[in-house]
Formats: structure tokens, C-alpha cells, sequence
């Protein structure tokens, strides 16, 4: 464990999304108890990433009452129909500005229903044992989100633009990219069939 009291990651939850084809807010779909960004914040929250900054755009006013009460910095990003890349933008502003003891910041979605704290601590642990400065998730064939990116890789974060996100980091830093299998994120909630399939299995599963 040693290693890890000395190593500080902030989070960075991606909520801005207008869930266009879901055709309602995704953030709000409910699972069991609690809506799939309660389910993402908690669970983030359960890691040891510190601080967490959850990003909104599309029906702000809604996920912001989804999550009032938790201890994360919420951020309006006004430039949501930008993409995601404003998303990560302003996410990782308010970290870097937040904090200047934080060794990396790690980008979650908030459309994994099987996202668990055990998948940030283990790209915690690969980007530690293996001195990579990105640690993706890997899943259905490719690296993905959460992924992991060192301090130094804050400034082109910020610099990202468009819809891709931070995926052409991966390619861009090929040499410095470790990855964390973890098939049970290929499940993302983007549309009505989705949702259903998903909440089908779920009520079938003891």
C-alpha cells in the first residue's frame, strides 16, 4: 500500500451530456435506488480520488439536485455543445486550480453502470507499478474511459477541442499508455434499448 498514501488523483465526472439518444437526461435514469449519476458520484466517492468535480451542462438544474448534498465541486460548463473535450476542460481548470499537490486527475463517464471503485483503484495501481503517465480502461477491444492522465498531461487536456474527448491522447502518447482490463464497462447506457437490456439482466440477477 505504501506508495499510494504519497500519490493524490483528483476526478473529473463527465455529466454535461444532453443524452440525445436516449431522448431523456441519461444522468436521471434510475437504477434500483438512485439515478446513474448518484450511482457514478458515489461510487467515485468511494475511491480514493480527492477532490471530485462533477461537470454539468444539458439540464444542469436537474443532475445539480441529484448530487447537492455530496462533497464534489460542481462546475457548470457553459460550451457543453461543444463536446466532450469542454467538458474535460473545465473539469480539469477547476482540479488544477483546486489543488497544486495533485500527481493526476482521472476522467469518468457517467453513463458506466457497472463503474465500481475497485476500476479507479486499479488504474491507480498500474499507473504506479508501471510508471505509465495514462492508464485507460480496456474494454470491448480498445482503451477507453475511466482513464488516468499524470499532472503532466493537465495542459493538453486543457487544450483539447471537439467531440473525441481525450481518446487522441492514447495514440499521441502510444509509448506511455497502460491499460486495466475491465470488460464489465463495455455496458454504457446511451440509448431506450440500452436501458432496457440493462434493467431486464439487472432484475434477473440474484
Amino acid at each position: 500500500m505504501g506508495p499510494m498514501i504519497q500519490f493524490h488523483f483528483g476526478a473529473v465526472v463527465l455529466a454535461a451530456g444532453a443524452s440525445t439518444r436516449m431522448g431523456r437526461p441519461k444522468q436521471l435514469l434510475r437504477l434500483g435506488d438512485r439515478t446513474l449519476i448518484r450511482r457514478t458520484v458515489d461510487t467515485v466517492l468511494d475511491s480514493a480520488a480527492w477532490p471530485v468535480a462533477v461537470v454539468l451542462g444539458a439540464h444542469a438544474a436537474a443532475v445539480r439536485a441529484e448530487i447537492a448534498r455530496l462533497p464534489v465541486l460542481a462546475v457548470e460548463n457553459r460550451e457543453w455543445e461543444e463536446g466532450l473535450s469542454s467538458s474535460i476542460r473545465a473539469g480539469v481548470r477547476v482540479l488544477d486550480s483546486f489543488s497544486l499537490s495533485l500527481d493526476a486527475a482521472v476522467l469518468v463517464p457517467a453513463d458506466q453502470p457497472h463503474l465500481s471503485a475497485g476500476s479507479l483503484r486499479r488504474l491507480a495501481e498500474a499507473h504506479l507499478r508501471e510508471g505509465r503517465s495514462i492508464v485507460a480502461a480496456h474494454f470491448a477491444g480498445h482503451p477507453g474511459p475511466p482513464a488516468l492522465f499524470a499532472r503532466r498531461h493537465f495542459a493538453e487536456l486543457l487544450a483539447l477541442s471537439g467531440p473525441e474527448g481525450a481518446r487522441p491522447l492514447f495514440a499521441r502518447h502510444a509509448g506511455d499508455l497502460a491499460t486495466v482490463p475491465c470488460p464489465e464497462l463495455a455496458t454504457d447506457l446511451d440509448t431506450p434499448a440500452d436501458y432496457e437490456a440493462f434493467l431486464a439482466l439487472a432484475s434477473t440477477t440474484p
